[in-house]
């Protein structure tokens, strides 16, 4: 599977990990049942990735929205809106009188909505979404993708809690994992000595896969040759000044 990768990343493989493999499930499920779920982990760990690839793969139609830090319920119906219709709402409409159109309009044909940093959101702007996706006219699947600073908000509320019908965390992969999976990952690590590959996610990666990219994207573009520990070792200069650094 190939196509949509980290950073833009040419020849770049899509890793079927395990987490990527149980969002893609999580999504299908949601997607059957017009439910809603979480993907939510630390930065960096593929949660945006999956959620594309899964929504790529889905039988309805979606959408993805992202909404600055700490945004007003008005902004959220004003986005959600101009995302689902495809126009830009006045600004003088009340989120009373937009909500109203937006059921409307979320109950034409079923749809996944995914609210990606989700982890900017406050419990006022996710118990909104919750509110549109309960009503009994409207017809979508919500994956709200964020930070544990989302969970974190979910879970304090039972209300939201109990709404959750799939929830997929993410986190780094272990070093076996990451020795398992690189190699397959991009050819420049074809033929990486496993030491190596260990060194660079010591030092660097820390199992996240976005820092995997970047590092790649180094190595495209100043080793022409193989990856040997003293080039990679140059290249961790460009990216951790040579130390270890936390992820």
């Amino acid at each position: 599977m190939s196509g949509l990768h980290h950073l833009g990343l040419a020849e770049a493989r899509i890793i079927e990990t395990r987490e990527l493999q149980l969002a893609e499930q999580a999504v299908s499920d949601l997607v059957a049942l017009e439910a809603m779920g979480v993907l939510h982990g630390p930065a960096g760990s593929g949660k945006t990735f999956a959620a594309r690839i899964a929504a790529s793969t889905a039988p309805i139609g979606h959408v993805t929205l992202q909404f600055p830090s700490r945004p007003s319920m008005l902004h959220v119906a004003q986005t959600l809106t101009r995302a689902i219709t495809g126009a830009l709402p006045p600004r003088n409409r009340s989120r009373f009188v937009l909500s109203d159109e937006l059921i409307d309009a979320l109950s034409d044909q079923p749809r996944l909505v995914i609210v990606d940093e989700a982890q900017w959101l406050n419990r006022d702007c996710i118990e909104y979404l919750r509110h549109l996706h309960d009503h009994p006219d409207t017809r979508f699947a919500l994956l709200l993708v964020g930070g544990d600073g989302c969970w974190e908000v979910l879970s304090r509320e039972p209300m939201l809690r109990s709404r959750i019908f799939r929830r997929v965390q993410f986190g780094p992969m272990t070093r076996a994992t990451v020795l398992e999976v690189i190699p397959r990952y991009h050819p420049v690590y074809a033929t990486t000595p496993a030491d190596v590959i260990a060194e660079i996610d010591d030092r660097y990666a820390h199992g996240t896969f976005r820092h995997w990219a970047s590092f790649t994207h180094s190595v495209i573009a100043h080793s022409p040759g193989p990856l040997t520990a003293n080039v990679a070792r140059d290249l961790l200069e460009l990216h951790a000044g040579g130390m270890r650094v936390s992820a």
